[in-house]
């Protein structure tokens, strides 16, 4: 209820309300929320609404969790702010240590922020300082591929390659993609797929430009919601790290999506040898929809030389960096993921990848491409809303991709929450299976 300009209330209908918030929107009714549990959303209809697409792929451990709970309150009553620079930052470092130690990173150090996109600016901020001490770099050009996503920053969409969110030309910063995606959308070969030689035109790009002018690679190690879940070709994020050590550029895996065992693996970099990032961003998975976070690791190699006499400051990490609240938040969503059975979820994710694979060419599928808890079904297009909307209508929903190619792929992303039980992965499965073949 509001007030009309002769001071007479005035009842507003939540359209139009709806209207003033200015968020994004979707040709689908919001869902009227009332109560959650794990992967499922209660709605004020009595309905229960499978989480298919663990919210904006950041509910991993599910939602309502007792341990997050507890967590947040027992920090809430010993402080709720406190500045690093200024109080002990304790749970801070509790967080630091079990979190790179829960990602085979135990010697790293780490800078904590307040989401991915700032993640991926601090992560920019430090490979300068980084290249520019060790190497006296004359420059900091940062390389992304044209099939990328690393935030919503003016500075990140105008590095990236995410075609619906790029800004004008005029109000790019002068920035762009480097290099095609090894994916067929952006990176066509004649008879054949992309391949671990793809990485031969970051190498190409970085000689253009100059080694001396190039301070790093920021890529996905797979894909996110740019394509719609594209995995490299064996051996390709190995090159990638060959060519960027032999030219002195450090390479930044940008894991804000795939981080914290999204792919089946605690970092997606681990399901290939000899491609360990000398920086990772960590986000989404680790706030798990409870908080907002950003987590950037720097390797010990390169750590050292952010605190050389002759680096810069650190860069800004923003009012509400290394909240207490927030790093007890995360403490909770560690708590739940280091008591799941890996064995078990690796086993979950692989059955779902067989399930979803078989739907391939049902209805208007056209591909399937993913690991782990981490799918995209790419559809025909125009398919892409009756299909969302024919799963809504059987009690789960999913995020669709921002698609590539031209003309535009659309579909999809397949991405529960790891808590999600065997009957629960039936469910969405059986449940897609239907809303694809109710659309032709």
């Amino acid at each position: 209820m509001s007030t009309s300009e002769k001071g007479l209330p005035r009842v507003d209908s939540y359209a139009q309300t709806r209207e003033r918030l200015l968020t994004s929107t979707r040709p689908l009714p919001d869902f009227e929320v009332i109560g959650s549990q794990g992967p499922w959303l209660h709605c004020a209809d009595g309905a229960r609404m499978f989480d298919g697409s663990s919210g904006l792929l950041c509910t991993n451990v599910g939602q309502s969790s007792s341990k997050v709970h507890a967590r947040i309150e027992q920090q809430f009553f010993r402080y709720s702010f406190g500045g690093a620079a200024v109080v002990q930052p304790h749970i801070q470092i509790e967080l630091m240590d079990r979190l790179c130690r829960a990602v085979g990173r135990p010697d790293d150090s780490v800078a904590l922020t307040t989401c991915g996109t700032l993640g991926v600016e601090v992560a920019v901020g430090l490979a300068r300082n980084i290249t520019r001490v060790r190497d006296r770099k004359l420059r900091g050009d940062i390389l992304t591929s044209a099939l990328s996503y690393h935030g919503m920053s003016a500075l990140t969409l105008a590095l990236a390659g995410n075609h619906a969110r790029r800004p004008r030309p005029e109000d790019a910063l002068g920035l762009a993609p480097g290099f095609p995606a090894p994916y067929p959308p952006t990176h066509p070969h004649e008879g054949r797929r992309c391949d671990a030689s793809c990485a031969d035109e970051i190498a190409r790009e970085v000689d253009r430009r100059g080694p001396e002018n190039v301070a790093a690679v920021l890529i996905e190690p797979v894909n996110g919601t740019t394509g719609g879940a594209f995995v490299p070709a064996d051996g390709y994020l190995k090159r990638v790290s060959e060519v960027c050590r032999e030219r002195d550029v450090l390479v930044i895996h940008d894991e804000v999506l795939t981080g914290m065992w999204r792919t089946g693996t605690p970092l997606a970099s681990h399901h290939w040898e000899s491609c360990e990032p000398d920086i990772v961003i960590l986000s989404k998975g680790l706030g798990a929809g409870y908080t907002g976070v950003g987590a950037v690791l720097v390797s010990p190699e390169m750590a050292r030389w952010i605190r050389h006499e002759d680096a810069d400051p650190l860069p800004a990490m923003g009012t509400m960096a290394t909240h207490p609240l927030m790093a007890a938040a995360c403490l909770g969503v560690l708590d739940e993921l280091e008591e799941m059975d890996f064995t078990a979820l690796a086993a979950r994710g692989e059955h779902l990848g067989q399930a979803l694979k078989s739907l391939n060419s049902t209805g208007p599928v056209r591909d399937i491409r993913g690991l782990g808890f981490l799918y995209g079904v790419e559809v025909a297009p125009g398919k892409l809303w009756p299909v969302m909307k024919a799963a809504e209508e059987r009690g789960v929903f999913f995020y669709p991709f921002t698609g590539a190619g031209d003309p535009k792929s659309e579909g999809l992303v397949v991405a529960p929450p790891l808590i999600s039980t065997d009957e629960d992965i039936e469910f969405l499965v059986t449940a897609l299976t239907d809303a694809l073949t109710a659309v032709n």
